[in-house]
């Protein structure tokens, strides 16, 4: 055989070879392939005082700390703290279109309601508002996770009890995610006074990472 013919014997194996390696190819199962990149979620977060680290140190509110937290666990999201001190839910019900337009959220976390009970301003509208803001950030196909709160006895046992379930009333109707009481074993625990600065209503930066711990649960299931 000459050495034309050996060369083109060894060509014709070496394609066939790689025919049939493409072949193959397409009966490898789909887990072999890579998966594609998971868009990073986009956190948006509408609070008052108590998401607006309010005489805290930059940086050492719950929110500050769930961004960290979601480093430390591999998360890729970004988080938009969008709480400003004083606010209601009539203030954030007001600006959440602009927000939503803006950063366009995968998450929306609601901690609004407790300025409304401290004004004693009627349920129904906080209510009203917070189903307004729930149903806004729904409709851009975001998920909502609303942060309940609870007000002290001396309100009146009646005012306190309807004001804590209007937010369970809320989550419940339009099937979002709920932090029952955003400061569990703050508020009701053995060192309440400890963990409050002066005025009694804002949490000290020893107490954020207790809630934070109240929220993350609900916050990773909302990721999922």
């Amino acid at each position: 055989m000459t050495s034309s013919l050996i060369g083109l014997s060894l060509v014709r194996r070496h394609c066939i070879a790689l025919g049939l390696l493409a072949g193959l190819a397409g009966f490898l199962p789909a887990e072999a392939a890579q998966p594609p990149a998971r868009t990073p979620a986009t956190i948006l977060v509408v609070g008052d005082s108590l998401s607006a680290e309010y005489g805290l140190k930059r940086g050492t509110g719950w929110v500050a700390l769930m961004e960290q937290r979601l480093v430390q666990e591999k998360i890729a999201a970004t988080v938009i703290n969008a709480s400003i001190s004083g606010d209601t839910t009539s203030g954030g019900r007001s600006r959440l279109p602009a927000l939503l337009a803006k950063h366009k959220p995968t998450v929306v976390i609601i901690e609004l309601g407790g300025n409304d009970a401290l004004r004693g301003l009627p349920l129904t509208m906080t209510q009203d508002n917070l189903q307004a803001m729930t149903q806004a950030a729904q409709a851009t196909k975001a998920k909502v996770l609303l942060l309940g709160m609870q007000m002290p006895p001396n309100y009146g046992q009646d005012y306190a009890d309807r004001f804590a379930a209007l937010f369970a009333t809320v989550a419940k109707t339009h099937k979002t995610g709920l932090v029952p009481f955003l400061l569990k074993d703050v508020a009701d625990g053995p060192d309440a006074l400890r963990l409050f600065q002066n005025d009694r209503i804002h949490p000290t930066e020893a107490a954020h990472p207790t809630i934070l711990n109240n929220v993350w649960p609900a916050v990773k299931k909302q990721l999922s």
